[in-house]
């Protein structure tokens, strides 16, 4: 009686370790990039760190949203511009 002699896809030896190999590259790949695409705060790309508002940006969201007033407002703006050495206006 004739064995398979280690013959595997196509005849080719050690096929089937090879087909074995492949496949659980994929399933290990496609974990890898399951888990990564569902981590939360890893959306930035590496080596990139968001955008910092300066003081002035901040200071005029609270405005737009109403948490200041417009006297407040135009005093911290005054007082920001005298920090940075600005004429205030």
């Amino acid at each position: 009686m004739m064995g398979y002699g280690g013959m595997g896809w196509g005849g080719m030896p050690f096929g089937g370790m090879i087909g074995m190999v492949v496949l659980w590259a994929i399933l290990i790949a496609g974990i890898v990039w399951a888990v990564s695409r569902l981590m939360p705060g890893r959306r930035a790309t590496p080596g990139s760190r968001p955008a910092q508002d300066s003081p002035e940006d901040i200071l005029d969201r609270r405005f737009a949203r109403g948490e200041i007033d417009l006297e407040t407002y135009q005093a911290q703006r005054d007082a920001l511009s005298r920090m940075r050495g600005e004429d205030p206006r």
